[in-house]
């Protein structure tokens, strides 16, 4: 009966930015198998959109940040997000966002040498399954995951259903990886229990197709709040985040009804095409434009988090495992990720470099990053209720909103403290908008981390959500620095040096000891440790001197860097027996 049965060693159920990127990661480590999907094909709807620079790092690691960079619309497409009335009338507020504030120009050039873009789902996946399917991945579409067994514990044989003939087959693994979104079946079957706290209700998207061109020359970004607290509204449209898909003439228009109310399905499922478009064309207020909706669809606002993520050799990621609105746009970043994590330590495992006990690491590591992100996104859609508010919008009254929105005319008192409310409840947004420190300050403990030659952990910014803390503490994200040649040529990061599938070495003037130890220890140990010297007439030039600024270590020190770019330890200093020291270090790491 074994004729029966599909065999590969990597199976991975799911081809959205988890999946799909897991597969990119795993090819470019020289591993492929086989990537299914219950869809008919890559995300017909945009979905999530913001790509940060923690994810273009990641696929900056395999090549893939300029294809991604190509399709997206650039940062300045992004520069504001809006308040208003409507998209051509009358603008309450506006706030720089996704680091256009020119304030924060330096904080942002500081973490990363990648900016936001704006890529929507339907740009990025086909990139991604494209890449993965080139690189050797087997890729089936209209393929749903329907349960599994394990007859071992290195061996999954999961069930799974073409959609199209409506047959079963079975496909044996060694490893299997459920990124199969908010609906997990395979979190199911594994019954790994969720920590769910109580949703904001339901929301509706209209993707819409609409040339407003005319209208964002003096109103540039690719997020506006539109609301309208002098008229009645439809219990699904009371307030609508208009969201550029494609500059500047395709749209979603994410409809939310008043917090707390009880919106139900039906509500929404009730209204008819031609309501949508009425909404959409007072949320518009241009009566020339021509709007043809493309799609709709609704979602509900979660706040949910797996317990942990892994069971033995199967590993969930993406939306299986932490579920949230889109607020600080961190969705689909968090599912490249958590799939960057995993796949070095899955190909060490498989070439036996690693122990299969570094792979217990991923979800210790990644579990506490999806509690964070949930609840951060959650507060993200929270920290807009003060503006609301200030300005009426939680009134259920007409009339009352009418009279409240009336006493930012008076130029006394009244007045005075209606405006004070409101600015200070849109300034109390920045964190959705600036959260570089949300987006970057990942801090893993495990025992892939060697923290045993260090004191207690920096503390994190007072504001950790907008704050980027840099530094080499071990677990955190290797720090970026422009390097150049001595004869000066393109710049680079340090963060280039790193990764690429292999454990890195930084060291300067003085630490040649610790480049000899990295080449030694790497035969002993059978992997591969790049080693670099950065500082004057390095190998590498600090033109600007930010890595002295930001490595934490002596000259003659050391910075070892894993093959995701998170530090994995340091030596203040050289010391006497550099290369026992980095034996014991890599061992230990790779749970040898």
């Amino acid at each position: 009966m074994d004729d029966d049965i599909v065999k590969t060693d990597l199976l991975i159920v799911g081809a959205g930015p988890a999946g799909a990127s897991l597969a990119c990661f795993l090819a470019s480590h020289g591993r492929t198998g086989i990537m299914i999907s219950a869809a008919p094909g890559c995300a017909e709807t945009p979905r999530a959109h913001i790509t940060n620079m923690a994810a273009l790092e990641c696929l900056r690691d395999i090549g893939l940040d300029k294809q991604c960079i190509d399709a997206a619309a650039a940062g300045h497409n992004m520069t504001h997000t809006r308040w208003c009335n409507s998209m051509a009338g009358e603008e309450y507020a506006r706030t720089y966002s996704w680091g256009n504030d020119p304030k924060r120009a330096g904080d942002y050039d500081a973490a990363s040498p990648c900016d936001h873009v704006d890529l929507p789902q339907t740009e990025l996946e086909p990139i991604l399954t494209r890449r993965a399917v080139h690189a050797g991945w087997t890729l089936r579409f209209n393929t749903s995951f329907v349960k599994f067994t394990r007859p071992s514990p290195d061996v999954v044989i999961s069930e799974v259903r073409d959609d199209v003939s409506k047959k079963t087959y079975k496909i044996q693994s060694r490893f299997l990886f459920g990124c199969d979104g908010a609906r997990s079946q395979v979190i199911r079957e594994l019954g790994i229990p969720l920590i769910k706290k109580p949703g904001q209700g339901l929301a509706l998207n209209v993707l819409l197709k609409a040339d407003l061109s005319h209208l964002v020359k003096s109103r540039t970004g690719n997020l506006h709040w539109v609301f309208q607290p002098e008229k009645e509204h439809p219990p699904w449209g009371w307030a609508c985040i208009v969201r550029m898909v494609r500059p500047w003439d395709e749209w979603m228009f994410i409809f939310l009804p008043p917090p707390g109310a009880d919106v139900k399905a039906d509500d929404i499922n009730l209204a008819s095409k031609a309501e949508y478009l009425t909404r959409a064309k007072e949320i518009i207020g241009d009566d020339s434009v021509d709007v043809e909706i493309l799609d709709v669809s609704k979602w509900w606002i979660n706040e949910t988090v797996a317990e942990y993520y892994s069971d033995g050799n199967i590993f969930c990621l993406g939306d299986a495992v932490h579920r949230h609105p889109p607020f600080n746009g961190l969705g689909s970043n968090t599912c490249i990720q958590d799939a960057f994590n995993l796949a070095w330590k899955i190909s060490y495992v498989m070439s036996g470099t690693a122990s299969p006990k570094i792979l217990d690491t991923y979800s210790i590591e990644r579990q506490p990053v999806g509690v964070g992100i949930i609840t951060r996104a959650n507060q993200g859609l929270r920290d807009h209720i003060p503006w609301m508010k200030a300005i009426g919008m939680t009134e259920p009254d007409v009339e009352k909103r009418k009279a409240v929105l009336a006493e930012f005319e008076d130029k006394g008192e009244v007045g005075r403290r209606r405006r004070q409310e409101f600015q200070q409840g849109i300034e109390n947004t920045g964190t959705e908008f600036h959260g570089l420190g949300i987006e970057m300050n990942q801090q893993y403990r495990s025992d892939a981390v060697y923290l045993a030659d260090e004191p207690e952990a920096p503390a994190l910014p007072e504001d950790a959500v907008r704050q980027r803390l840099i530094s080499t503490y071990p677990g955190m994200r290797l720090p970026h620095a422009w390097l150049n040649t001595r004869v000066p040529g393109k710049k680079f990061s340090t963060i280039d040096l790193a990764g690429h599938g292999q454990f890195c070495l930084l060291t300067g003037p003085g630490g040649q000891k610790w480049k000899d130890a990295a080449l030694k220890v790497a035969q002993k140990v059978g992997v591969e440790i790049k080693s670099y010297s950065i500082g004057w007439r390095e190998d590498y030039e600090d033109v600007y001197f930010d890595w002295a600024k930001r490595r934490q270590v002596e000259e003659d020190g050391c910075v070892l860097v894993r093959p995701d770019r998170f530090v994995a330890w340091r030596s203040k200093s050289l010391i006497d027996d550099a290369e026992a020291k980095l034996e014991t270090v890599m061992r230990s790491v790779l749970l040898a």
